[in-house]
């Protein structure tokens, strides 16, 4: 299990890359998700506008299943806004 300097680092390093993903809103960390449940595993959270299957993206806007040995967890959180 990585720890959480390890991978506030991979996310500083690439999270700007992520970014620019299509479909990708936003990137940081958190606990991954299986089944609906949370785990005790931190990883790098990859949030996305909506759902798409990998083999319809274009391999470029693929969010990798890791990044430097850090897993990766791709969560829906819809369009998002900033609040004025």
């Amino acid at each position: 299990m990585e720890t959480l300097d390890k991978i506030k680092a991979v996310k500083r390093k690439h999270e700007g890359e992520l970014l620019t993903k299509r479909n990708v809103v936003g990137v940081g960390v958190g606990y991954k998700e299986v089944n609906g449940q949370m785990t005790e595993e931190l990883t790098l959270v990859v949030m996305v506008k909506t759902k798409i299957l990998s083999h319809e993206l274009d391999p470029i806007d693929r969010i990798p299943r890791e990044i430097e040995g850090v897993r990766t967890d791709v969560k829906v959180v819809g369009e998002v806004r900033a609040l004025s």
